[in-house]
């Protein structure tokens, strides 16, 4: 249950970093999806999410 929590935590803070994302390449990779609900873009970023914890937990070994 913790892990849902924490995805749904994640796809929260990447809407609202979306357009800082997009910038940076993060947004457009396949596996990322878009779409609209009611009028608001909805921002599912599942491999960009994998990118970063992957990148973070290098940095942790690292440290």
């Amino acid at each position: 249950m913790r892990w849902l929590l924490v995805f749904l935590l994640a796809c929260l803070l990447f809407n609202g970093l979306q357009g800082v994302m997009r910038r940076i390449g993060l947004g457009k990779l396949p596996g990322d999806f878009s779409f609209r609900l009611r009028g608001r873009e909805v921002f599912i970023p599942l491999t960009s999410s994998l990118v970063l914890t992957i990148l973070g937990g290098l940095i942790g070994l690292l440290i």
